[in-house]
């Protein structure tokens, strides 16, 4: 969220962006598991081309809970929607990096007021998401132009972090 977020401070720790505090306060803050906040995670080290080093490629999420015995729970990047507009194609090779060097998908997640969305792209198949009657901003049920049906996102929405992230994904 670093091209649209104002950056805030909260208990001398940088956040990129109010909804990244929002989602840090109401469902980190307080949980059981150990947080890391910003932690860089190299995907791909510098290598030599022609005589020239390229540069690596390193990922930062912008949350990562892990139990007690150290492993990685979820690997949390908040963002402001779901679209495809708001992450960036060079965000979601970074997930799929992330994804193929440590063998957990990025939940990319949405806060809301009383709960949040999340999604996980990347992968080839929506049906480990719920689906969910897409709404306009105004409240209003959008409709499919050509066959008159609702049209449905594909999200899971929770209330907390106590969910297992591999009995979505099927492992």
């Amino acid at each position: 969220m670093k091209h649209f977020g104002k950056k805030v401070t909260y208990k001398g720790v940088k956040f990129d962006s109010q909804k990244e505090l929002d989602f840090f306060k109401k469902y980190l803050e307080h949980c059981k598991y150990r947080v890391e906040i910003h932690q860089r995670f190299q995907l791909l080290g510098k290598f030599p081309v022609c005589g020239y080093n390229m540069s690596g490629i390193a990922y930062t999420p912008d949350f990562v809970v892990y139990d007690q015995e150290g492993r990685m729970l979820h690997v949390y990047d908040v963002k402001t929607g779901l679209t495809s507009w708001l992450i960036d194609p060079a965000a979601k090779i970074r997930f799929k990096l992330f994804a193929w060097k440590h063998n957990l998908p990025v939940e990319v997640v949405v806060p809301r007021a009383h709960d949040f969305k999340m999604k996980m792209p990347g992968f080839t198949t929506s049906a480990m998401h719920d689906k969910h009657v897409h709404y306009d901003r105004h409240g209003n049920m959008k409709i499919n132009k050509r066959n008159g049906q609702p049209v449905y996102d594909r999200y899971n929405v929770y209330r907390d972090i106590n969910y297992s992230i591999h009995e979505i994904v099927g492992w």
